[in-house]
């Protein structure tokens, strides 16, 4: 079965000659439809890199990249990314955010409003449509730009670090909103976080990244049933699985012998 992205050996290099930095070598790894696999790691192995080249938004040296078989070579209306940062237009509304969104996709105006109300419900923000960015929240940020991402319907939803900046209770919320959009609306999702925890509650598999150069060291599978909520964090499985993964990115950290 073709898989909805393919990573096929991708190398990345900065600079040239002496000044020449490897920063990702070999990496292999195949999303299926609508599954969830999450990247951890130690900074600087590479996570966001290998993100930002998914979605387009940077060149590789060698290997393969495709979605549903097609290569990757640009930026996509078929990848959907959220990054920590809210990237939203402050001069524009949080419905207007998602509308500008979607009238550069090619919808209408009318059609463009009615699908961007569909997602801020969908994201629990319909009574802050009329908000401007300045008066939103940081949860209530990402979650428009959830929603913004979400709306022209992408094959896959490229998430960097999206809950990073917010507080430790904000952040359990948007984990318990994701999941129950992603279990509702099933898609392929390639999310880069720090956080162990997060990785396990939210992923169906974790690959794990080594520095020196970038490479995967250990994928995991994730057998905790779903639907998931915060209270599976309780259980031995999860524990343990938490506990094998951080052991997994310790060893990861010590760099290649070159």
């Amino acid at each position: 079965m073709t898989p909805k992205l393919h990573i096929g050996g991708l190398g990345k290099s900065f600079g040239t000659g002496e000044k020449r930095n490897e920063v990702l070598r070999g990496i292999t790894l195949d999303l299926a439809d609508n599954e969830f696999v999450s990247l951890v790691g130690t900074s600087g192995c590479g996570k966001s890199t290998l993100l930002s080249i998914v979605a387009g938004l940077q060149d590789y040296d060698d290997g393969e990249l495709a979605i549903d078989a097609a290569p990757i070579v640009a930026p996509g209306l078929d990848r959907g990314v959220v990054f920590q940062s809210y990237t939203l237009l402050p001069w524009l509304t949080a419905q207007q955010n998602i509308e500008f969104a979607l009238k550069a996709a090619g919808h209408g105006r009318t059609e463009s409003r009615d699908i961007a109300r569909t997602h801020l419900e969908l994201v629990q923000l319909s009574h802050a449509a009329e908000r401007y960015p300045s008066e939103l929240s940081g949860g209530m940020k990402q979650r428009v730009a959830i929603a913004r991402a979400l709306s022209y319907r992408p094959k896959m939803l490229l998430m960097d670090e999206p809950f990073g900046a917010l507080d430790a209770l904000t952040r359990h919320q948007m984990q318990e909103l994701l999941t129950r959009i992603w279990e509702e609306h099933r898609l392929t999702v390639l999310f880069v976080t720090h956080d162990v925890e997060e990785a396990v509650y939210l992923s169906d598999r974790i690959a794990v990244m080594g520095i020196g150069p970038g490479r995967i060291t250990q994928v995991f599978d994730v057998p905790l049933a779903r639907p998931r909520r915060e209270a599976v964090m309780e259980t031995t499985p999860f524990i343990e699985l938490q506990r094998d993964v951080h052991r997994a990115i310790r060893e990861a950290s010590r760099p290649l012998e070159q």
